[in-house]
C-alpha cells in the first residue's frame, strides 16, 4: 500500500470532518470533540475501575480525555487540519501502517464515563479506524464511577453497571431504568443470568443487523437509544428474526412499530378521552361524507380470554355485545371468540378475525394486550381495542370507565348508613384506577360522616376478607361492583351484613358495556376514529375513559336504602354528571400526612388514574407485589400501579 492512498484517505476524511464541523456550528452545537476533563469539572468520582482490554463500539467514543488535541478533530473524530500540516503527516503515516500487512496493533487507552468513551492515548488511531468505518476498536479501558445520587442519569448508569457484569456489552444502553430486566425476560433469561460468550456474540450480530436497518430507516436524531427501540421491536418480533430477516424486511418491520417508538420518545403519553361529546362532534362534522366515505355496515369481532360460564366479566361484556347488536341490527356483523386464553389460541383468534375481514376488534381483558400489540403492528388497517387502562401502545386503543365516580356515591351512602363509623372495603388488585376507587369511596363516606374510617382488605392476598371484616363487627362492606344493572347473585357493591350473616345489597356502580359499544362503533362508522381528538398518525396512545355522564357506568340503588339517603345519592349522581361536583375537588390528605389537595385543586384524569396512595381515613395498605397470590401477580404485571418496578418473567430462550 502507498502513502498516496493514505493521503487520499486523509483528504476524504478531511472533507467529512469539515462538513460535520459546519453542520454543528449551524445547529449551535460544539463542533469539536467532547473533553472529559471539562465534563468532570465539579463532579464527584467515587472510584476508578480497570476493565482491561475491550473491543469498544466505535460510535460510543464521544471525545478525548484532555483538551490538548481538541481542535484537530470534528465531533465525529474526522480531521480538521490541512493535509500538509504536521498533524496531517502523522495521520497519513498511521493510515499507511493501517493499510499495510502490519496494521494498527496497539490498543488505544481511554476512560469510560456514563457509558461513553474518552480517549487518553490514540486519538489519531481512532480517527483513522473510524474513517474506514470500523465498528469496534480495541482499547484499554478505565471506568470512572460517579458518586451515587438520585439524579436519574446516575441511577440509570448504576443499573447499566450492574447488568454490564452479566452481559459484558456496551452496545446495550437504555435511556430508562428498568429496561435491562425486560431485555433479559424478552430473551428468555432469568434476571440474574450471566451471558456466555456465544450468547454475547449472537446478540452482537443481531443487534448490529438491527442497528444497520435502523440507520437506513431513519436519519433522525432520537432521544431514545437503539436498545430502547429494540425492546419495543421485541414486543412484536422474536429476537431470532434478526438472523432470518433481510435488511428490507427489517426496515419494513420498523415501520410497523414506529408509532410506539414515537410514543416512547415523548415519554409514553396516553391521551385520555373522558367523554363522548366528541363522538357527537365527529358525527355532525362528517355527516355529509358519511354515505360516500364511511361504511354503512361494520364487521366487528369480540375476543374473550374466558367464557361467560366461568367469568362474570366476560358475561357482562357479552350482555353488552347483545345489547349493541339488538340496537344496531344489520349495521353490524359480529364474530365472537370465547375462552381463547392468553397464548397461541388468542393469537390464532385475532388472525382468524383478520382473515374473515373484520374491521374492528374488541378484546375484553388486559391480559390480552400483548397479543393485541403484536396483531396491531402486523395489521395496521384493523382497528383494535383492549379493555384496560394506562397502556402506552399507539396501535391499540384501550377502554375502561371512571368507576370511581360511582364509588364516591356508594361511599356517601355507606357513610350515611353506618352505625359504627367503620366501613369495610374489599378491593380486587393493586392496578391502575383501583386506588382512585378506594379513595373516592373514602371521601364519599367522609362527606356524609366525618368520623367514617375505611377498613381495607384485598382479595388478591391470602385470607378471607369478608370473614375478617365480619369478625371485627363491621356491618357495612363495599365489595366488587355489579357487572351489569340488576345483577344480584353473590356479594356485590355496598351491602349491609344482616344478623344472620347474610348480605343485603344497598347500592353499587355498574358497567353498561352495551352503551359503550354502541357509541364507539357508531363513532367508527361516522369517521370518528380519526377525528375523535386524535389523528390517525398520533404519537400518543389513546384511552377511552368514560364516566357517569356518558351512560357507560351508572349506580344501582336497592329498595333497602332510606328515601332521604337515596335522594342525596341521586343529587350527587346528577351533580357529577353536570360537573358541578368532582369527587377529588375537596381537601384530601394521604396516609403519610401529605396534603394532596387543599380543596382548591382539580386533579387531572392522569393524576387520578395513576394514584398509588391512600386517603388518611383508610386503614390498610396497597399490598406489595411479593404478597400477591399467583393470579394477582399475573394481573399486576400487566396493569399494576408498580408494574415498571416488577422484574419481568422470562420467556423461552430465543437467542
Amino acid at each position: 500500500m502507498s502513502l498516496e492512498e493514505a493521503r487520499e484517505q486523509y483528504e476524504t476524511a478531511l472533507k467529512v470532518g469539515r462538513k460535520t464541523y459546519k453542520e454543528n456550528v449551524h445547529k449551535g452545537r460544539n463542533p469539536y470533540l467532547q473533553v472529559l476533563d471539562e465534563i468532570l469539572d465539579g463532579v464527584s468520582i467515587a472510584g476508578h475501575m480497570g476493565l482491561g482490554l475491550l473491543e469498544i463500539p466505535a460510535d460510543m467514543i464521544a471525545g478525548t480525555k484532555t483538551a490538548g488535541r481538541t481542535v484537530a478533530f470534528a465531533s465525529d473524530f474526522m480531521p480538521l487540519l490541512p493535509v500538509n500540516s504536521e498533524f496531517g503527516a502523522k495521520w497519513i503515516q498511521l493510515c499507511n501502517a493501517h493499510l499495510s500487512d502490519e496494521g494498527i496493533r496497539d490498543p488505544v487507552r481511554c476512560y469510560e464515563y456514563l457509558g461513553r468513551f474518552y480517549v487518553l492515548e490514540g486519538n489519531k488511531r481512532v480517527s483513522v479506524l473510524k474513517s474506514y468505518g470500523a465498528t469496534s476498536i480495541p482499547a484499554m479501558v478505565t471506568r470512572l464511577i460517579p458518586q451515587y445520587s438520585d439524579d436519574y442519569e446516575i441511577k440509570r448508569y448504576y443499573e447499566f453497571m450492574d447488568y454490564y457484569q452479566k452481559t459484558k456489552l456496551y452496545q446495550v444502553q437504555f435511556s430508562r431504568t428498568g429496561s435491562f430486566p425486560k431485555l433479559q425476560a424478552a430473551l428468555g433469561y432469568e434476571p440474574d443470568h450471566v451471558w456466555t460468550r456465544d450468547e454475547q456474540r449472537t446478540f452482537r450480530s443481531g443487534f448490529y443487523n438491527f442497528s444497520v436497518a435502523l440507520d437506513k430507516f431513519t436519519d433522525e436524531e432520537l432521544s431514545v437509544t437503539t436498545a430502547d427501540i429494540l425492546l419495543v421491536w421485541l414486543l412484536v418480533y422474536p429476537f431470532e428474526s434478526l438472523k432470518e430477516m433481510s435488511q428490507s424486511e427489517l426496515i419494513n418491520s420498523l415501520q410497523t412499530i414506529w408509532q410506539d417508538v414515537r410514543a416512547l420518545e415523548k415519554g409514553g403519553p396516553i391521551e385520555v378521552s373522558t367523554d363522548d361529546e366528541s363522538v357527537e362532534d365527529a358525527r355532525s362534522f362528517m355527516e355529509k361524507l358519511k354515505a360516500t366515505v364511511f361504511p354503512s355496515r361494520l364487521k366487528v369481532a369480540f375476543i374473550h380470554e374466558l367464557s361467560p360460564e366461568v367469568s362474570n366479566w366476560t358475561s357482562a361484556h357479552e350482555e353488552g355485545r347483545r345489547k349493541m347488536q339488538e340496537v344496531m341490527g344489520d349495521k353490524v356483523e359480529t364474530l365472537v371468540y370465547m375462552n381463547v386464553g392468553t397464548g397461541f389460541k388468542a393469537e390464532a383468534a385475532l388472525e382468524d378475525a383478520a382473515r374473515r375481514g373484520v374491521q374492528l376488534i374488541f378484546t375484553s381483558t388486559p391480559s390480552l394486550i400483548a397479543q393485541c400489540r403484536k396483531f396491531a403492528a402486523q395489521h395496521p388497517n384493523v382497528k383494535i381495542l383492549n379493555c384496560s387502562v394506562a397502556m402506552a401502545y399507539t396501535g391499540v386503543r384501550t377502554f375502561y370507565s371512571r368507576i370511581y365516580e360511582g364509588k364516591f356515591i356508594s361511599g356517601a351512602i355507606a357513610g350515611a348508613m353506618s352505625r359504627s363509623d367503620r366501613i369495610g372495603y374489599i378491593a380486587s388488585y393493586p392496578i391502575f384506577g383501583v386506588p382512585a376507587g378506594i379513595n373516592a369511596f373514602a371521601l364519599g363516606a367522609q362527606l356524609t360522616n366525618p368520623r367514617a374510617r375505611i377498613d381495607l382488605k384485598w382479595t388478591c392476598v391470602p385470607g378471607n376478607p369478608l370473614e375478617e371484616l365480619k369478625e371485627k363487627g363491621i356491618d357495612l362492606i363495599s365489595a366488587l361492583d355489579i357487572p351489569v344493572p340488576g345483577w344480584s347473585d353473590g356479594l356485590w357493591g355496598t351491602s349491609r351484613i344482616l344478623p344472620d350473616g347474610s348480605t343485603e345489597l344497598l347500592a353499587s356502580p355498574y358497567w353498561d358495556w352495551g352503551t359503550f359499544y354502541i357509541k364507539l362503533i357508531t363513532s367508527v362508522m361516522d369517521g370518528g376514529w380519526d377525528t375523535l381528538n386524535f389523528s390517525k398518525d398520533s404519537e400518543h396512545a389513546v384511552n377511552y375513559w368514560w364516566g357517569l355522564d356518558s351512560g357507560v357506568i351508572g349506580v344501582e340503588y336497592a329498595d333497602a336504602i332510606p328515601p332521604g339517603v337515596k335522594a342525596l345519592a341521586i343529587i350527587l349522581e346528577e351533580s357529577i354528571i353536570n360537573d358541578s361536583i368532582r369527587p377529588f375537588h375537596r381537601p384530601v390528605v394521604s396516609q403519610d400526612g401529605t396534603v394532596r389537595n387543599d380543596g382548591s385543586k382539580y386533579f387531572s384524569y392522569q393524576e387520578i388514574l395513576n394514584m398509588d396512595w391512600l386517603c388518611d381515613n383508610v386503614d390498610g395498605k396497597i399490598p406489595p407485589f411479593e404478597e400477591l397470590n399467583e393470579k394477582g401477580r399475573n394481573i399486576a404485571r400487566v396493569q399494576g400501579i408498580y408494574r415498571d418496578n416488577i422484574i419481568p418473567e422470562k420467556e423461552g430462550v430465543i437467542l
